[in-house]
């Protein structure tokens, strides 16, 4: 299922867009936390 696939690019765009989504949230989230 996560075999690297060289013909596919649009799957490692995914990932890449994926991963700045949920560093995105995860900075929302400390954001929120630390907070006062």
């Amino acid at each position: 299922m996560l075999d690297p696939n060289p013909q596919n690019g649009q799957k490692k765009l995914l990932i890449v867009l994926g991963a700045m989504l949920a560093i995105t949230v995860i900075i929302g989230i400390v954001a929120t936390v630390a907070s006062p």
